[in-house]
């Protein structure tokens, strides 16, 4: 769709540090991270909500988040993750998304009032995108 980001991002025409680029969908390191390895994921068509998700599609997609979930605890040393989705409210891109986000204990995340970090570099971003890229199960 014209003007939308994440549909530049899956059609090549936009850099990201990209994840995994699968039939279900396509992953990379979101630009203003809650905390370094936060992965979006978004459908390859160009859909608003996750009720625009056709029922055929629920598997696939859930299922590359759910593998992109494994990848950013085991790849990055997380003690866990946060996995959400925006629906309209709050969603800055409108294009369904869900984040990845690694967590630890400790790490200061509170209920919905999220700090944003940067990376370092294009260099410190790559590493991390690499990083959950390598621990992706079923590549």
């Amino acid at each position: 769709m014209g003007g939308c980001v994440f549909c530049g991002i899956v059609a090549g025409d936009v850099p990201a540090f990209r994840v995994v680029d699968a039939p279900d969908g396509v992953a990379f390191l979101d630009t203003r991270p809650v905390f370094r390895g936060h992965v979006l994921v978004v459908p390859r068509t160009h859909l608003v909500t996750l009720a625009d998700l056709p029922a055929d599609a629920l598997a696939g997609y859930f299922g590359l988040v759910q593998r992109l979930a494994v990848a950013v605890e085991s790849g990055l040393g997380a003690g866990g993750t946060f996995v959400a989705m925006n629906n309209r409210v709050s969603q800055s891109v409108a294009h369904l998304h869900t984040h990845v986000v690694p967590r630890t204990k400790g790490d200061g995340l509170r209920g919905f009032f999220w700090p944003r970090t940067r990376y370092a570099d294009d260099a410190e971003a790559r590493g991390y995108a690499e990083r959950v890229a390598a621990a992706l199960v079923g590549g």
